[in-house]
């Protein structure tokens, strides 16, 4: 696909949810988007500079351990974690979805995507959706990126 503008759109965390039980071999990336990221087909770790072989990005697919708990918990987990990236690499940067095959580990041990296929963009209603479920949920977790008041 060259025109990721004609990318659907995901609008529910639901409609996610159940993309993501269609398909087990889907990741989010936040960036600019497919357009900005396949011409560049890869990703540089922002510490050292270095040229990695894919798109870093997260695995949206349920780990067995995750058991019989709602998709739409595990999704909006998988958002939250990395919501902080728009505050943190600027405008732009929002959440798309992917299918691809790893080929490696980035630092942070997250997988490095090649043939990137663009599976849609995740609208910012499904990132609140996202964030309303684990206010809900006992004990809510933080982002993994936490500001440090010391």
């Amino acid at each position: 696909m060259t025109d990721t503008d004609e990318l659907p759109v995901l609008r529910t965390l639901g409609e996610l949810g159940a993309l993501v039980e269609r398909h087990s071999d889907l990741y989010v990336r936040w960036s600019h988007g497919p357009h900005a990221d396949l011409r560049a087909a890869g990703s540089r770790d922002d510490l050292t500079g270095v040229r990695m072989p894919g798109l870093s990005a997260n695995p949206l697919g349920v780990e067995p351990w995750w058991g019989d708990r709602p998709v739409e918990l595990w999704v909006a987990r998988r958002l939250h974690d990395y919501s902080h990236l728009p505050r943190e690499k600027g405008e732009g940067v929002r959440p798309w979805v992917l299918r691809g095959r790893v080929e490696g580990r980035g630092p942070d041990n997250e997988p490095l995507v090649a043939d990137v296929e663009p599976v849609g963009w995740v609208d910012d209603t499904v990132i609140r959706q996202a964030q309303t479920e684990v206010d809900r949920q006992v004990g809510s977790w933080g982002p993994l990126r936490r500001d440090d008041d010391r």
